[in-house]
């Protein structure tokens, strides 16, 4: 354990980060687990609503620094992709 007051902040401060993170990462994989969800079922109306909510969630938690930016265009384009085939 860190014994200098400014690594014991910094501990604490990587102890809150971890937890932000760790919350926004788990949001974004139900998000994404419900788009594919309601997918399956062909509901074109509804996947469509849930892509929305999808692609907003995940590009916070990409401005948020809990996922990569590249990750997030890459998880948004992949549900994109399996909701336009549904829909046609």
């Amino acid at each position: 354990m860190a014994n200098h007051k400014s690594a014991l902040k910094r501990a604490r401060q990587n102890e809150i980060r971890r937890l932000r993170n760790k919350s926004l990462r788990t949001r974004t994989k139900n998000v994404i687990k419900e788009v594919r969800a309601v997918s399956a079922e062909g509901g074109a109306d509804a996947a469509r609503e849930k892509l929305v909510r999808a692609q907003s969630v995940i590009d916070k938690a990409a401005k948020k620094g809990a996922i990569h930016k590249r990750t997030a265009a890459r998880k948004i384009s992949r549900l994109s992709k399996l909701v336009n085939k549904i829909s046609v």
